[in-house]
Parts: C-alpha cells; structure tokens; sequence
C-alpha cells in the first residue's frame, strides 16, 4: 500500500512528506512539527515542483508512485536549494536520470555547491515561462525571501502560485488546506514563521508581494504547511503588515532572574505599561524559548529586556535571546533594559547597548541593587509613565 497524494486541482497534486516529530528548526521551536510540500503536475510534461528532506525521499516517492511512474518525471522545479526542499533531489534524479531541474541562477550555483553532480540543470530568470503541455509555469525571482536563490513559480492556467517559503507555517498535520484546520492556529504559526525565518528581509517581502499582486491568484501553496484556498486575503493582508514593520500600541518583557529581584522589577514595568492602557506580554525566558518571543516582538512596539548581572554580565538565557533577536533585525521599536544586581551591575548597560545596537529607541534603564522595596518599585511605575 503506498501513500496518498492529495489533489489540488485537477492533474496537480500535493505528494510532500509529513515530519510529525520535528520540533527544532534553525534553532526555532516547531512544536507542532512541519510538512515539507511537493507538487506533481501531470501534464505532456510531468513536473516536480520541489521535493523534501532526504529522509522523507521514501514518503515523496510512494505519493509519486501512486499517480505515475516516477522514472516518467520530465521536469523538477527547485524554487529554493536548502536542504528540506532539496533534499531528496539525488534520489529522484536517480529514478528519473533524463529530467531536467529549472532553477534560478543562484539556485544553480547553490545545487552545484550542495551536490556536485552532473546535473541537467536549465537557469530560468524573472518573468520566464515554461511550457508544460496543456498548463504553464511562470517563473518569479525573489532574492531573500529567505536565501538569494529563492523564487516562485506561478501557473496562471490554474491561478495557483507555488510560493516557496513564502506564507508557509510548521504545521504537521493530515489536513492540507487552510480551511480544514483552525484558522487562529495557522495564522499564529505563518506569524512564528515570519519573525524567526522571514523577518530581517521585510524590503524584499514587499517587492515581492507588490510583484505578486500582478498576477490573479485563488490558490497559494507554500513549501511548509497548510495551502491556502479560502482565507487568502487574510494571509496576504498580514504579511503586508509584517513586511511593513506596522506594531501595535503593546510591549514585551522579556527576562530571566536569579533570585526573584529582576522578576519583581518585570512585573513592576507590566504594571506601568498596564497602567497606561497599554496591553503587555510576559516572557519569562526560564519558561519561554526564544523563538516564541520573537512571535511577540513582531508586532509590539516595546521591547523590555532584563537580566541580574552575572559576572560582570548577563545570564545566558538573556545573552541568547538577545543575540537571537538581533540576528532577526527587528526595526523602530522602543526599547527599555532593566535589571538587578549585587555589587558590580554591569547588566542592564550589556542589554542597552544590545538595543542600541538594533536601532531601538532606548527608555530610560532600570537598574536597581538587591532586592527591591515597594518604594523603588513604585518609581519604576512613574518612571516608566513618564517615558512612553
């Protein structure tokens, strides 16, 4: 018995591999595993449009097996080289030796880099088509979003735009399209998404989607996750607002604490932002993974930072998430360092200069010796009252 593809349109289908058991992914938490997509077109030319991680290549290969010969593969489009779209390349290659793989120019050099074979490779640019009988592809190059290889491929016969890493989500999960799961569910996860993979390349997402608006689409179906058919004005309107930069009127703290005095200070600023109306999410790094946070820093306009000092610096938890933040360049935010300390209290200047480094607008630190009283607590409150 082998596995079953599952139709999109008539003569395209969905034949990826499910990882039911992944949970890290570039150092981001996927509690919810992932899916990596491919797509069968069948047509006078039959194409592959991606494949998956090599140890899903048996998975990828019964679906193919169920609706062809996978010797029969004419064309494979590889929109993107990274490892978990490329992956089970030499074993296709290897059933169907005759094919040949369409990429873009850096997808070349970056195929010859990984593999170093003989490949029959053809490099398509932006606004190329490839005939494949009765249907088409037409190809779209967006650099960055998220390796300089990446493009999209789009067939205007069908209205389906096969995106890349694009509006994708780790979601694992027998359902294939958006309106077969819950929809608070894959947006919050197309949000994780973008803030940990997508962020730090918001000017190349715009151009891209000022690109695709262009074209007519019904169908977007991503390289991670769910494929979008229902609620695609819903998917495109908050990647216009990710892409944008656009926060909300809200803040983040985001701390770890040795003895509890840094944690009381986090809840004093909670209080002080709460105060002001302004809504305020708490992430305690002893219980939160970064990748998680980063979901919240995406769209709040106050990012509150706090460590104890811990030989002359910080806590590792803290030194993580911020390294990890930067990396992700989130832009115009204001933000706020704070923490406790002993004797030394070199701290809250580590984070500062951290946040200064991201181009944050900085709020006047925090910083406050050994365990705070209820009077210094309250003038955290005023102090923050009077700097946002």
């Amino acid at each position: 018995m082998k596995m079953n593809p599952i139709k999109l349109r008539e003569n395209i289908y969905w034949v990826g591999g499910i990882d039911w058991n992944l949970r890290d992914f570039h150092g981001y938490l996927t509690q919810r595993g992932t899916t990596y997509n491919a797509y069968l077109v069948i047509d006078d030319k039959i194409t592959l449009i991606d494949t998956v991680r090599e140890y899903l290549s048996q998975e990828l290969i019964e679906r193919i097996s169920t609706l062809v010969d996978p010797s029969k593969i004419d064309y494979i489009i590889t929109n993107h080289v990274e490892m978990d779209h490329s992956g089970s390349l030499p074993k296709i290659i290897e059933l169907a030796p005759q094919a040949t793989i369409f990429t873009s120019p850096q997808g070349e050099k970056g195929l010859n880099a990984h593999y170093k074979n003989d490949w029959n490779i053809e490099v398509v640019k932006s606004g190329e088509t490839l005939s494949l009988g009765k249907k088409s592809l037409q190809f779209l190059q967006t650099p960055l979003v998220h390796w300089p290889d990446n493009m999209v491929s789009y067939m205007p016969e069908e209205k389906i735009l096969f995106s890349n890493d694009a509006f994708g989500q780790h979601i694992s999960s027998s359902e294939r399209f958006d309106d077969q799961y819950p929809l608070d569910i894959t947006l919050e996860e197309a949000k994780k998404y973008y803030a940990n993979i997508v962020l730090p390349y918001g000017k190349q997402v715009k151009k891209a989607l000022e690109s695709a608006s262009q074209l007519e689409i019904e169908m977007i179906a991503p390289s991670h996750g769910l494929i979008w058919r229902k609620n695609l004005p819903t998917i495109l309107e908050e990647y216009k607002k990710w892409s944008g930069n656009e926060t909300e009127e809200k803040g983040v703290v985001v701390f770890d604490t040795m003895w509890g005095s840094t944690g009381k200070i986090a809840r004093s600023i909670q209080k002080a932002f709460e105060n002001q109306g302004i809504k305020i999410a708490m992430r305690n790094l002893k219980y939160n993974h970064i990748s998680d946070v980063m979901t919240e820093v995406i769209t709040s306009k106050y990012i509150c930072v706090g460590s104890p000092t811990l030989n002359n610096g910080i806590l590792p938890s803290v030194s993580s998430f911020l390294t990890y933040m930067k990396g992700l360049s989130p832009k115009e935010r204001k933000g706020l360092a704070f923490g406790s300390y002993g004797w030394s209290g070199e701290s809250v200047g580590v984070i500062e200069e951290v946040l200064r480094d991201c181009g944050f607008d900085l709020i006047e630190q925090v910083r406050l010796q050994y365990i705070p009283d209820d009077s210094s607590l309250n003038e955290i409150e005023e102090k923050i009252k009077e700097s946002i």
